[in-house]
Order: C-alpha cells, then sequence, then structure tokens
C-alpha cells in the first residue's frame, strides 16, 4: 500500500529548495543532494530514507515520525514507510529537516 503520487510531490517540493540536485538512486527511485551531502531518498510512492546525525535520528525514531532504517537500523538513517497522505506530509517534514540541518552545517 502506498500514497498514490507521492514521489511526484516529494519531487515537487524539493525542486524548490536551492541547490539541490534531483538524480536517479543507485538502488531505484530518486535522490536529493545539496553539494555531496544526500538529504535523502524516495523508492516509488511507498518509501522515503532520509540520513540524520545520530542525535537527530534517534529524537525522530523515539518520537514515532520515522523507523530505524530497514537495512542499517543502526546507522543515522531513517525510514518512512508511505502508506496514507499524512505518512506523505510526514515524510515531506522530515526532509525539509535534512535540508535544514545540511544548509546550516554548509559541509558541502
Amino acid at each position: 500500500m502506498s500514497a498514490e503520487g507521492t514521489c511526484n510531490k516529494v519531487i515537487e517540493l524539493v525542486r524548490q529548495w536551492d541547490g539541490v540536485e534531483i538524480s536517479a538512486h543507485r538502488y531505484g527511485g530518486f535522490e536529493f543532494r545539496l553539494g555531496r551531502r544526500e538529504l535523502g531518498h524516495i523508492h516509488g510512492d511507498y518509501l522515503v530514507d532520509i540520513p540524520f546525525p545520530k542525535k537527530v535520528r534517534d529524537e525522530v525514531v523515539n518520537s514515532g515520525q520515522a523507523q530505524p532504517h530497514h537495512i542499517l537500523p543502526n546507522s543515522g538513517w531513517v525510514s518512512i514507510y508511505v502508506r496514507s497522505p499524512e505518512d506523505a506530509e510526514r515524510a515531506m517534514r522530515l526532509l525539509e529537516l535534512s535540508f535544514s540541518l545540511a544548509q546550516s552545517r554548509k559541509s558541502f
């Protein structure tokens, strides 16, 4: 199950952000980069993966906004399974957080 159209909505949102490049992701879907830093990627309309510093990742997971990454659960990455429009909105908010953190760190 997925929220139909999520991929297009995410791409439309991310396309508006200064300096962000959108390209094919090596495991399918699309990835979003600010310089060398990956902000996250989306697999179809059903899964969004986002990297965070461990402390932020722990806060996001503990608050129920995302789950530990589906393959690398002990990393800073989180996964959001998109099953509803609310899941899609949450994923987009977390991508915005990733973008804000990347901008503030200016390590790209």
